[in-house]
């Protein structure tokens, strides 16, 4: 690995080393393990971890399937794309989306990024000069991931979603533009828009959480500690992006989700009536860090997280009124 490409995510090593150290006992990963299913094998409830290759790398994924899986339905698919120097397992304990899947019965799938041990990124876009060099195609993976997983559960292929965190929503954003015929939705957490060309081949629909004291990829593009290293958008450029793209009718309606004596107040921006019913959605937390609201952040400076609202419910309540259409 480069010098350079290790110095350019130094902000993002520390937190990814507590959130390691922070993980529970693992002694479901031996189990995880143990049920790595083949072509041949049907998923049952549980955890599961998949190997497949793209190009010359051996690519990985791992698999929540919710108790109430009926493996004779068509049932719905979340993709929950980890932060920089993160991990799929990593993500699953970071975002608490396992129990939302048990919930309301979707497949909750944690992609692995690439890169060396537990500190792995995505190709989402945005990254400059020698960093930017030798990046492998993650669309061209997350496009055979689901080939794969389809070939060991019965999805839906018309409510296939995606969500992330920092660069896990970066990568949101990349996937609504380059693979939106299988991308039914996004909901990027604290991540923009890092690629420079949006060209998606339908509407999709947007729900964007951020944080107005973000420090790792800040409100305003040009402030902020990422900002040296990458070239991304702001949080209003990235959703006015694509209320233009989606068509959107503006001004906006916006509702206040906190309640009065919250510690931090929480608003939605709402631009619906787009294009086969489209909407983009921004919910600001006035406050919040570089977190995902609901969870408790694994360490403090990354800054606060709203338990006001829970973007697990959010996200799915907001992923449940789109599909592909």
């Amino acid at each position: 690995m480069h010098r350079t490409f290790t110095a350019a995510f130094r902000l993002f090593v520390p937190l990814a080393v507590a959130a390691y150290a922070a993980l529970p006992s693992r002694a479901d990963d031996a189990a995880r393990e143990s049920t790595k299913a083949t072509a041949q094998e049907m998923l049952q409830a549980g955890d599961h971890s998949r190997k497949l290759t793209v190009g010359d790398l051996e690519r990985s994924y791992s698999v929540h399937v919710p108790k109430k899986y009926d493996a004779q339905e068509p049932v719905p698919v979340v993709l929950a794309l980890h932060g920089a120097a993160m991990n799929g397992s990593m993500m699953a304990w970071f975002s608490g989306l396992n129990k939302k899947s048990d919930e309301a019965g979707f497949l909750v799938v944690y992609p692995d990024g690439t890169g060396t041990g537990p500190f792995l990124t995505w190709n989402a876009g945005g990254l400059r000069g020698r960093l930017a060099e030798g990046r492998p195609d993650d669309v061209e993976f997350i496009g055979k991931l689901l080939d794969d997983l389809a070939s060991v559960a019965k999805i839906d292929a018309q409510r296939v979603y995606a969500c992330g965190m920092s660069n896990g929503g970066m990568m949101c954003y990349r996937l609504a533009a380059e693979l939106s015929d299988r991308i039914a939705a996004i909901a990027p957490v604290a991540g923009t828009i890092a690629i420079e060309e949006q060209k998606p081949a339908r509407a999709v629909p947007v729900i964007h959480f951020h944080g107005t004291k973000d420090n790792i990829v800040p409100f305003e593009a040009a402030k902020g500690t990422a900002a040296s290293f990458m070239k991304i958008k702001g949080v209003e450029d990235s959703v006015q992006t694509w209320v233009k793209l989606n068509a959107c009718q503006t001004p906006p309606r916006t509702d206040v989700l906190s309640k009065e004596g919250d510690s931090m107040k929480v608003t939605r921006t709402t631009y619906d009536q787009g294009k086969n019913g489209s909407e983009v959605v921004l919910v600001l937390i006035e406050g919040g860090g570089h977190t995902w609201p609901g969870q408790q952040p694994p360490v403090g400076f990354i800054g606060k997280s709203t338990k006001t609202i829970s973007a697990n419910d959010l996200i799915w309540d907001f992923f449940k009124k789109h599909k592909l259409n």
